[in-house]
């Protein structure tokens, strides 16, 4: 299996409202994606997160790792989430990749409408200390 590192930012604004980014795919997530070879943890959610939302990040502290085994691409993962504020930008798609369709900011309810799945995995129902998850094996259709 190959071994991928993903990094993700959980961004509040002052009314506590989410930033997420739906994808081009249909799915709404928080902004992040796949660390690049050679690159660190922090300078990769930052990076990440310019590309899809168009803001600059300050990283706080980490939010969480969980672990996947994708078992259609073979893929190992490690997910790093991480608070993080806004310091800068405005709000524009940036993506090279052209991975994402839409950002926007939900409240909490809204989030975990959009996303259950990744509402309940982070945790985000209640307040939580940074944790470490094994989310098991995964198939294309998961």
């Amino acid at each position: 299996m190959k071994r991928v590192d993903v990094v993700s930012a959980l961004i509040y604004d002052m009314d506590e409202h989410i930033l997420m980014v739906k994808n081009v795919k249909g799915y709404w997530e928080f902004p992040g994606g796949a660390v690049e070879k050679g690159e660190h943890l922090q300078p990769a959610v930052i990076r990440e997160v310019r590309e899809e939302t168009g803001y600059v990040i300050k990283v706080n502290e980490l939010h969480s790792v969980r672990e996947i085994l994708f078992q259609d691409n073979m893929h190992h993962a490690l997910i790093f989430t991480f608070f993080a504020e806004i310091i800068g930008g405005e709000m524009n798609i940036l993506d090279p990749d052209h991975d994402i369709e839409e950002v926007k900011w939900v409240s909490n309810q809204d989030a975990e409408k959009l996303n259950p799945q990744l509402f309940s995995m982070l945790k985000l129902n209640k307040q939580t200390r940074a944790f470490y998850t094994f989310e098991g094996k995964r198939t294309r259709d998961q």
